[in-house]
């Protein structure tokens, strides 16, 4: 089978198709006919090695923590019911970048009818993480809420997701590009972090008073400006760091300014929700209520293609790689 491979560890360049032999599924595994892999942005720092969250792979390694595909064979005391069956598949942190896929059967999401793989696979990792930043901080009608990277995946969806909550929603991302995407997404405000005085554009749009709520998923000289002008009683989330550094504020400032501070670490409790939030968000997609933004698909001979585009902050929404003659999502945002 192919498969896209690094042998050490650096820029994009070292993602590179190669052969490996099919898999076969032991007790309690199915292997799956890859159709669609994700792609995260932890996934491009730990092709670099540097991610401080994650422990370095044993070379030659095989990204891929999430795939879609059909079910192709079953193992051991696997209900035969599986084969056939749409599916995603958590992996873990590897094997996704191949055209067949070893998983346990305890880590499949069946794909309701109706949703595409590529739009399954958004919402299980992207849609699931912006499910549970909601249900953590309890966005309601009354919240102006603030979305950094909001035209990234988990950003794009929280927008959706604080819009359908009744919550007025300022979108920030860095150009035309993205700011035209959160404004189709229906944000009340979009407005460029690049540009100095970016949060004086924020308190504008929220009356003067500031976010209720902020959404981090950037990290860094962003993320503390953001949080500078959080409202009083409000809730600064932090749930990424693509600038690659997590804001850290400290308890006492927090405290001064009367701001509930949820750190990075909430991700780290959920894992036993996840399986919950993906049935919960996909159930919202499937109504037509939310909809993933998949900016770019890549075939899987160019996987080093699609990791170049996340980290040079060219990608909009989700990147994905398409196997096989896995048609492209629907055009659209």
């Amino acid at each position: 089978m192919r498969v896209i491979q690094m042998a050490q560890f650096g820029g994009p360049e070292v993602l590179v198709p190669g052969e490996a032999p099919d898999p076969v599924a032991g007790a309690g595994q199915v292997v799956v006919e890859v159709a669609v892999a994700g792609i995260t942005f932890v996934e491009t720092r730990i092709r670099r090695g540097v991610d401080e969250w994650h422990a370095r792979p044993a070379l030659p390694h095989v990204p891929g923590g999430l795939v879609a595909g059909r079910v192709g064979a079953v193992g051991a005391g696997v209900d035969p019911a599986w084969a056939g069956r749409r599916v995603v598949a958590d992996l873990g942190e590897s094997g996704g970048f191949a055209e067949l896929a070893v998983a346990d059967v305890e880590r499949l999401f069946s794909v309701p009818d109706g949703l595409g793989l590529p739009e399954a696979v958004a919402l299980h990792s992207d849609g699931s993480t912006a499910q549970g930043l909601m249900e953590t901080v309890k966005v309601g009608p009354d919240d102006h809420v603030l979305v950094e990277a909001a035209a990234g995946g988990v950003g794009s969806l929280l927008v959706q997701l604080a819009l359908a909550a009744g919550a007025r929603v300022v979108g920030a991302a860095r150009g035309a590009r993205k700011l035209g995407v959160i404004r189709e997404l229906g944000a009340d405000a979009a407005v460029d972090y690049s540009e100095v005085g970016w949060t004086e554009r924020v308190l504008e749009a929220t009356g003067g008073v500031g976010p209720t709520v902020v959404f981090d998923g950037v990290g860094g000289r962003i993320g503390r400006e953001a949080f500078e002008v959080t409202a009083r009683g409000g809730r600064f989330s932090v749930h990424g760091a693509s600038s690659g550094e997590v804001t850290a504020i400290e308890p006492g400032h927090a405290r001064a300014r009367d701001v509930e501070v949820i750190g990075i670490e909430q991700l780290f409790g959920f894992g036993p929700h996840l399986a919950r939030w993906a049935e919960q968000v996909m159930s919202l997609a499937a109504d037509g209520r939310v909809r993933p933004v998949i900016g770019q698909t890549f075939p899987l001979e160019r996987a080093a293609d699609a990791h170049a585009a996340i980290e040079n902050r060219t990608a909009v929404g989700k990147t994905l790689l398409l196997v096989g003659s896995t048609p492209p999502p629907p055009a659209g945002l």
